[in-house]
């Protein structure tokens, strides 16, 4: 009889967990903060933005990009930041994807936003401190368990996604 009870109280706090676990997931799923490039087609067109903390004449003296910027396929466009406060810089890759196309790029590491948003994060990180700051290097290169697979690829793909 006792033990009836415990798995009476056992099933019915399994389905309340379950039970929770989807509203927060259906609360999750309807609150996405950035739309994906598979929902959005126009996120692969769209421009990305820094603010370099120099003036437009040491951001690109005589009309030349920076390194980093000169060597991706982008169109790239350079404003006085307001208030005298440095140059912004747009930039967007001149091939676009979308959809399904542009999901799959991402995922097999080839998305041409990346490797504009990579370009800017450098020549942000040039023309402010002199260098190309970068994280130091792994310890142990590859994780044989599911997990640790997973956390090498996220590790793999930090640099570029984030802020700019």
């Amino acid at each position: 009889m006792e033990g009836a009870k415990a798995m009476k109280r056992l099933v019915a706090g399994a389905a309340a967990l379950a039970a929770a676990g989807l509203g927060v997931a259906r609360w999750a799923a309807s609150h996405r903060r950035v739309p994906s490039a598979a929902k959005d087609p126009l996120e692969s067109s769209r421009w990305l933005g820094i603010t370099i903390n120099r003036p437009p004449d040491e951001v690109a003296p005589a009309g030349h990009l920076p390194e980093p910027l000169a060597r991706v396929d982008a169109e790239v466009r350079m404003n006085r930041a307001p208030g005298d406060r440095g140059t912004e810089i747009y930039a967007r890759p001149r091939e676009h994807r979308a959809g399904a196309d542009a999901v799959l790029a991402r995922l097999r590491g080839e998305d041409p936003r990346t490797t504009v948003r990579t370009a800017l994060r450098e020549t942000k990180s040039l023309l402010e401190t002199g260098d190309v700051l970068r994280s130091d290097e792994e310890i142990a290169t590859t994780r044989p368990t599911l997990p640790g697979k997973v956390l090498d690829m996220a590790l793999g793909r930090a640099a570029e996604g984030g802020r700019l």
